[in-house]
């Protein structure tokens, strides 16, 4: 009875928008395109850029085409994680309902990721706006687990197109690196892909720069409950994708997409920014150079792989290609399981536990050396795979 009077006492004020008011739904109708970001979310060919930064300045262009539509919230890590960038044109400074009412960051509690996720799931709810929260992978994963179940719940109960939040898992994987095991975490994907009923959760994991637009546009036309983006800290190159002969960007918004196609070769699965940046950098080129046969195949979103009709799936990637593949991965096992379909080819994909421990800290490249994923380890598990397979 109180909350039906509730109800009608709200609706008698006949409340409006106010003259520029957000207007999200230019997110979903606006004819944007993955081929080609705007000049606001553009990234350089061969200029070191952190996917973190290219994901909030993304958020920032869908903010300018929106009107202020998407909210970021960090846990004392606006700047570090990039989010920041999402607010690019608006009021500097934290929301202030009066002193700067068009600031589009939210504080809420200092570092307190579980309080970031009930808030900003509750204003995704509404529909007006898209709540993005944003910490190290390492915290947020777990921290915001429950929030993120409970969001999913609600927007499938409500029976229509769900209103998505975007959880930020920034600083992801052991190119972290200097914050040693307890921050450099390979065990988020792992709380997330999977674990939720398909379409409600969609994880995007970039490997480079110019793939976090058309995979963060791909994600948003999926409508999940939850939307996680995985980038990570240090900037890298920008790579010219061509002259690796590599497919453009946008091919990352199918979810998995060939580096290389050899038929009836064995194949590597490739998961996550370090493994990738290492493997086009320093192994990719000395499998041209000695002419090996190998499939490569990277995985950049599983759920918007899933999405995809089965047929096109079969295609992109062949239950027959899994039984002959490895993995190589920024995360944990798990998460090749459903890429890797042999015993052998599990027990010789390397992964940052595969030498049965945590890593240690110090630079990246440091970091993925200790856990053999730098290029000489992965060469060798390639070249080794080749002569078993």
């Amino acid at each position: 009875m109180r909350l039906r009077a509730a109800a009608g006492r709200l609706s008698s004020r006949e409340r409006k928008p106010r003259e520029g008011a957000p207007r999200l739904s230019r997110a979903y109708d606006a004819p944007l395109s993955l081929a080609e970001a705007p000049k606001e979310a553009a990234v350089v060919v061969g200029q070191p850029t952190a996917s973190r930064a290219a994901l909030g300045k993304a958020l920032g262009a869908l903010n300018k085409l929106t009107g202020g539509a998407f909210l970021v919230s960090a846990a004392d890590l606006f700047d570090s994680t990039s989010v920041s960038g999402a607010n690019a044109g608006f009021a500097a400074g934290f929301f202030h309902s009066r002193r700067r009412p068009t600031s589009r960051l939210i504080p809420i509690g200092g570092i307190c990721e579980d309080a970031m996720g009930g808030v900003m799931a509750g204003v995704s709810s509404y529909g007006a706006h898209v709540g993005v929260t944003s910490s190290y992978s390492a915290f947020i994963a777990a921290l915001e687990h429950v929030p993120a179940r409970l969001h999913a719940i609600g927007q499938a109960a409500s029976g229509r197109p769900a209103q998505t939040w975007i959880m930020v898992n920034a600083h992801a994987g052991p190119m972290t690196g200097e914050d040693g095991p307890t921050h450099a975490d390979p065990q988020a994907l792992q709380l997330l892909q999977g674990n939720f009923p398909p379409g409600a959760l969609v994880t995007l994991t970039p490997w480079e720069p110019a793939e976090v637009w058309p995979l963060l546009v791909a994600g948003l036309r999926a409508r999940p409950a939850v939307l996680a983006p995985f980038v990570t800290r240090p900037a890298v190159v920008v790579p010219a994708r061509a002259a690796l002969g590599l497919p453009p960007a946008a091919e990352a918004a199918k979810g998995v997409y060939a580096w290389r196609r050899e038929a009836g070769a064995p194949a590597v699965v490739l998961q996550g920014c370090a493994v990738a940046t290492v493997f086009a950098r320093d192994v990719l080129p000395r499998l041209d150079r000695e002419r090996l046969r190998l499939n490569v195949v990277y995985v950049a979103s599983a759920e918007l792989f899933d999405a995809l009709p089965e047929a096109e799936r079969s295609v992109i990637f062949p239950e027959a290609l899994a039984a002959r593949a490895i993995g190589l991965s920024d995360f944990t096992l798990p998460t090749l399981h459903r890429w890797v379909r042999s015993d052998e080819g599990l027990r010789r994909s390397l992964h940052p536990f595969a030498k049965g421990h945590f890593l240690g800290s110090g630079d990246w490249e440091r970091v993925v050396k200790e856990a053999g994923l730098d290029g000489d380890s992965i060469f060798e598990a390639v070249r080794a795979w080749l002569r078993q397979a």
